[in-house]
This record gives C-alpha cells, sequence and structure tokens, in this order.
C-alpha cells in the first residue's frame, strides 16, 4: 500500500508511519510538509490513504481545493477539534474520516482500515442529531401490545465484519492480506468465508463476488451452486425415474455370412491321435510252410 502523510512536525510524521505499519509491513509512505508537497506526487499515483494531521495553519478550503482536483481520493483527518461544526465541515467536503487524537492507537489504525475499505469514520458525539431526539416523556414505552419494531435485516444477511471481508475479496485479496488489513488471524478469516459462502449459496469467490454485489444474471448462472439447479428425481419416491437402467450391451464384431458356429478343424490336424491302434484292414495271407 501507498499513504500520504501531512504534517509539518517530522516526529509526529514518524508516529504516524508506524501506525500505518501495522496495516502493511511493506507500505510506502510521502511525507508532505505543505500542501504543495501533497499534490505533487498525485500527479503520478495516487496513494491509498492520505492522512492529514491537522494544524492551526490548515483552513476547509485547502481540503475543498484538494477535494476538487482529486475526489476519489480518500483522506482521514486527526484532529483535536471534535465539534459538530467542525466534524461536519470536513465530511461536506469528502473526508471519509475524522479521528480524534487522544483515540487509543489500535482504535485509529481500525478507523484507518475502515477508511481503506470506503466506510466513514465519525466519533461519537461529534454530529449534532437534527432534528434532536424528543424528551424522555414523548418516548413511548413497549409493552406486549406494543412490541419494538424489528430491525430489517441485510438483503444479503452479512453482518459488518462479513461485508469488510467481501469488500476485501471483491479487491482481489487473498485470505492473508485480508487478515493483515482486519487485524485478525488467517483462520478466523476462513471461518467468516465458509459462513459467507453458506449464506450467499457460493461455491467459489467469484460467485460470492458476483452475488454479493447483484451480478448474478442468466450468462453467471453457472456459478450457482448445484442445490440451486433443478431437482433431480430420487429412487422410492414420486417422479419420473425409471424402474430399470439400461445395460450397455458388449460390442462384438460382427461375423460373416458364411460363416458357421461349429468349430473349425486345424490344418494339420492328423486323423489319429498318436499311439492309438491302426485302424482294422485287409492284411496278407501267412507264407506256406514247407515239410518238416
Amino acid at each position: 500500500m501507498r499513504f500520504s502523510i501531512l504534517n509539518s512536525n517530522a516526529e509526529r510524521r514518524d508516529g504516524l508511519k508506524a501506525l500505518l505499519r501495522q496495516i502493511d509491513r511493506l507500505a510506502r509512505f510521502n511525507e508532505a510538509q505543505d500542501w504543495r508537497q501533497v499534490e505533487r506526487p498525485l500527479k503520478r499515483q495516487r496513494p491509498d490513504l492520505l492522512v492529514i494531521d491537522w494544524q492551526d495553519w490548515m483552513s476547509i478550503a485547502d481540503t475543498r481545493h484538494l477535494l476538487s482536483h482529486y475526489p476519489d481520493l480518500r483522506i482521514a483527518v486527526l484532529t483535536d477539534q471534535i465539534s459538530p461544526v467542525s466534524v461536519r465541515e470536513l465530511m461536506d467536503e469528502g473526508v471519509l474520516g475524522v479521528v480524534p487524537r487522544d483515540t487509543d492507537p489500535c482504535l485509529i489504525v481500525r478507523a484507518f482500515e475502515m477508511v481503506l475499505l470506503g466506510g466513514h469514520y465519525v466519533p461519537p458525539g461529534a454530529l449534532a442529531l437534527d432534528p434532536p431526539l424528543p424528551p424522555d416523556i414523548a418516548i413511548r414505552p413497549f409493552d406486549e401490545k406494543s412490541p419494538p419494531p424489528r430491525r430489517t435485516k441485510l438483503a444479503n444477511g452479512l453482518s459488518p465484519r462479513q461485508q469488510q471481508i467481501m469488500r476485501c475479496v471483491h479487491m482481489g485479496s487473498t485470505n492473508k492480506m485480508i487478515a493483515r488489513t482486519l487485524g485478525i488471524s488467517e483462520g478466523t478469516v476462513k471461518i467468516h468465508l465458509t459462513s459467507i459462502f453458506q449464506q450467499l449459496g457460493a461455491p467459489n469467490r467469484a460467485a460470492a463476488v458476483a452475488l454479493y454485489n447483484g451480478w448474478l444474471s442468466n450468462h453467471l448462472q453457472v456459478l450457482r451452486n448445484d442445490a440451486d439447479g433443478p431437482i433431480r428425481p430420487i429412487m422410492g419416491q414420486a417422479g419420473i425415474v425409471p424402474l430399470r437402467r439400461r445395460t450397455r450391451r458388449r460390442f462384438q464384431y460382427p461375423l460373416p455370412a458364411n460363416d458357421t458356429a461349429a468349430r473349425l478343424p486345424m490344418a494339420a490336424e492328423p486323423g489319429t491321435q498318436y499311439g492309438d491302434a491302426p485302424a482294422a484292414g485287409p492284411t496278407a495271407d501267412p507264407l506256406p510252410q514247407g515239410p518238416a
């Protein structure tokens, strides 16, 4: 990943680099002391995240000018001015995350990860509700006759963590990259992916991304699971099931028309077997014997 850090203090930039290395140890950094040094590398290659360590000499107009030229730039601001007015001004200009400086470092890293995934981070109580909540007396109590309204489930039924994992899968991240980005183990990622595949009915990552984004159409039906296909008949149940299975006949070469089924004699087969008595036939008369 590539990060840009804006602050005039070198020590502050080193501290932010140490936090951002928890997201990616091999990350590349571009350090800027003013807005000009931020815009120069943007013309060549845009970073994945711009972290602005807010100072007194910075103004909302500079942020508006930067986002007018680079509207898809993801910006997270680290500031001490956590008031509804200042936070709303930054969010209206296009800043995705506003993080207080006194926040726990682990939570700061998680906030940067949310901005990297395209989400928003606002500290609790920073934005004033408009219109404000009614007083406690006007709140309608719930009982058995009037139960509280049920929360509508998401269309895909995935939890926020599973949605983060699916966004990483959509970007082509491997399990190891997802674990490093979200700060969890690789085994936990595999468990989440197994649950996601079961909920979406997807056999692989490509089908899960297509189903999650709603891209699955007629030409992508092959990505669905076999369970979504037509129901096949089962032996023993009602349906068109063949009672007998056709057995394939063994192939035999056809015999010629003049061939017979009788056994043919060998060409040199003798008429009599060796050792048998010779055939009976005419015998010669014995010689006459003379007088003794």
